[in-house]
């Protein structure tokens, strides 16, 4: 338990470190350039804490530090420069002067309690002792493997789809994407229930399928297909054709095949 309140006091730490930097920036849209590497920062408070029994699960902070600095790295490339994202700006109109203490309740304390909450196959899971391999072990790193590529590979193809001008207002509609309407919802969805098999293979308890559930709650629901599409099906004419064309979330064949 003692790990479980450090990891928050780490959190809470992050997370009053970039509201105060968000201050005088004028832009709580840094929050989204460290929400990968605050995992990574969990991940080896736990391992630093845990090497001291000699009981560690290596693998997970490995391939948790690979998913949140490839993450931050394209956010950062991606969002840096071009202002605070409109969604928060939204947030900064209707809150007016109170802005700055809304923002640090509503935006970086609720996702460092949302980011302590999805962690915790990796909180209880890194300070185990893996043991041999095991059937676990194999699912869980596939689960993440997976995951990777459709997040990565889909992140770099919108990517260089977006650079062209001549797809201002077009729908991507290849690669990936021609399969799956998200492919980087997707893998994020499938990385996190890999660190979650991970880290029961390792000797973690069950109950912390909390976390993928709640971050594929998230996904699909909340902050993700559904809070994203109500904007492209207003800036993308042919976006409800690609609606009825392709799958939400899950890849398959395109419906015209």
């Amino acid at each position: 338990m003692s790990l479980l309140l450090i990891n928050a006091g780490v959190i809470l730490g992050l997370m009053i470190l970039m509201w105060l930097i968000s201050l005088p920036l004028k832009d709580v849209s840094i929050i989204d350039l460290v929400w990968g590497l605050g995992f990574v920062l969990v991940a080896w408070t736990t391992y630093g804490v845990a090497i001291q029994s000699g009981k560690v699960c290596y693998l997970l902070p490995l391939l948790v530090t690979i998913w949140g600095v490839r993450l931050s790295g394209y956010l950062a490339l991606r969002n840096v420069g071009h202002g605070e994202d409109k969604r928060y700006a939204k947030m900064r109109e209707n809150a007016g002067a109170t802005f700055p203490l809304v923002s640090l309740f509503t935006v970086f304390v609720l996702q460092g309690v949302v980011m302590w909450t999805v962690s915790l196959p990796l909180q209880i899971g890194i300070p185990q002792n893996p043991g041999v391999l095991n059937a676990f072990t194999y699912v869980g790193s596939f689960v993440w493997l997976v995951g990777i590529v459709f997040e990565a590979v889909g992140d770099w193809q919108l990517a260089r789809f977006k650079s062209n001008p001549d797809n201002k207002g077009k729908v991507l509609n290849t690669g990936l994407w021609r399969y799956t309407r998200h492919p980087n919802y997707f893998g994020d969805f499938c990385v996190w229930w890999g660190f979650w098999i991970l880290s029961i293979s390792a000797g973690g308890p069950y109950w912390t399928i909390l976390s993928p559930i709640v971050m594929s709650i998230f996904l699909m629901y909340v902050s993700g297909v559904t809070l994203l599409e109500k904007d492209l099906k207003e800036s993308k004419p042919k976006y409800e054709e690609y609606i009825q064309r392709t799958n939400a979330f899950f890849p398959g064949m395109p419906q015209s095949e």
